[in-house]
């Protein structure tokens, strides 16, 4: 009757619209029941709640796939909240070795490594054939090489390394003025040669691997330089191969445990260098060998008291037994002060800066300011904690106030952390000339040699 009333052709439509109809409402109820589960009901389980609740979870993935998304603080459980906290955590956790240390053949006699005895020869024919890299920048003045380091543990008091990081970087400042490169390490390359010794492995080491550099300076993590402008005299050394600070008289006379000081010297890469090394060592091992080497020194020495072999001690035995062999090649440098002892330096600063100016480098403005004894990373020192810590701040700001000149700032006072303006900002910065010279001092310039066509 329907097709008789509205024609065939109009009920096909009618019939092909509601059954769209239909499968669109299934569609829709469909993912009505799966956002419902997905999500969950209303509070009360009502259309209202659930619209609400459907609009604020699509609004909330749109939030989370924007670019910026916004850090949420979680609050950590006890637990978690201790492996937060550096002050509590526990390092040791972390400094565990994963290997036994290997323990040397009792012997064996020690060796720092293969014998070598035409460094010399070897070295030349680099140096012939890398022309590129030469032993010396300009004349008189050597490649060099300053070396220093530090335990690969942290330090054993809280603040011992942070006062590593401020002799680092003294030195890092010290060696980008005068054109030194710097190596520093915190590796043990040689258990046996643990402690005092620990630098010799090292050494040697890195004069077989650098044929390139003419001297290596090596320097104690505990000591600082102190005076910034004083350059070395190297012409000096023109025929001498190791520069300590030191007295001929108290090593070679008096037979004195301190009459040189190896906590900071100089070394010339040569065949008569790796000898001296190889001659140097054999009381290093740690155990049965330094503890009887160590009764020696003192039996030997002069004022020295009862503990084990030190480089220093040692050094000075060598050169006492045999100074026919060594001592025509030893410098022992007392001119100005490449060890300066702290505990007769530090509290005279205010004087130095009234009355001398840097580049002195002996006892008017020392180079380097030595904290024999303060041992500031290890748990004990020779000397109160707080007078060590306090002189070595004066130390790092008696020789940062020379850095900071430069750029028209100093310290407060020798003891304090902050700085204060010394000089007007200017628009004309080229023009501005620091008052000690050390933005281009002479001594770091680069001679270029010029060629007429």
């Amino acid at each position: 009757m329907l097709e008789w009333c509205l024609g065939a052709r109009r009920l096909r439509q009618i019939q092909r619209t509601a059954c769209r109809g239909t499968l669109w409402f299934l569609s829709l109820l469909l993912t009505f029941v799966v956002l419902r589960g997905t999500i969950g009901a209303g509070k009360f389980g009502t259309p209202e709640q659930d619209f609400n609740e459907i609009r604020e979870h699509l609004h909330s993935r749109g939030r989370r796939v924007e670019p910026r998304r916004v850090l949420v603080e979680v609050q950590p459980d006890s637990e978690s909240d201790q492996s937060n906290n550096y002050a509590t955590f526990d390092i040791s956790k972390i400094l565990v070795d994963d290997e036994p240390e290997e323990k040397p053949d009792p012997n064996k006699p020690y060796s720092l490594g293969p014998k070598i005895s035409d460094w010399d020869q070897q070295r030349a024919e680099w140096l012939k054939n890398n022309p590129e890299f030469p032993n010396f920048i300009r004349p008189n003045k050597p490649r060099v090489l300053l070396v220093t380091g530090s335990s690969p543990k942290p330090c054993e008091n809280p603040v011992g390394d942070h006062y590593l990081l401020k002799s680092i970087k003294n030195k890092i400042d010290y060696c980008r003025l005068h054109g030194i490169e710097i190596f520093y390490n915190m590796a043990l390359l040689d258990a046996e040669m643990a402690g005092f010794w620990a630098k010799l492995p090292l050494i040697r080491k890195l004069l077989l691997s650098h044929p390139e550099i003419e001297f290596l300076w090596w320097m104690d993590s505990d000591a600082m330089f102190t005076d910034m402008a004083f350059e070395v005299p190297w012409e000096r050394y023109k025929d001498h191969n190791f520069v300590m600070h030191g007295w001929n008289e108290m090593v070679y006379d008096d037979k004195n445990w301190i009459g040189l000081n190896t906590g900071s010297f100089l070394l010339r890469n040569s065949q008569w260098s790796l000898d001296i090394l190889d001659a140097w060592a054999p009381m290093g091992p740690k155990g049965k060998i330094r503890d009887e080497a160590g009764k020696v020194l003192t039996r030997e020495l002069k004022g020295r008291p009862v503990f084990e072999a030190d480089d220093q001690s040692a050094m000075v035995y060598l050169l006492m037994k045999e100074r026919d062999k060594w001592g025509n090649k030893v410098y022992l440098e007392s001119a100005y002060y490449l060890h300066g002892y702290w505990g007769i330096l530090v509290d005279r600063y205010e004087e130095m800066m009234e009355n001398y100016h840097p580049g002195l480098g002996d006892h008017r403005w020392p180079l380097v300011t030595h904290f024999v004894g303060c041992k500031p990373c290890g748990k004990f020192g020779d000397y109160p904690v707080e007078r060590c810590l306090r002189q070595m701040d004066r130390a790092y700001n008696f020789g940062d106030n020379q850095i900071l000149q430069i750029y028209g700032f100093t310290h407060k006072s020798l003891g304090s952390r902050r700085v204060k303006r010394v000089r007007n900002e200017t628009n004309n910065p080229l023009d501005v000339k620091d008052e000690l010279g050390l933005l281009h001092p002479a001594f770091k310039a680069v001679k270029i040699s010029s060629t007429v066509s």
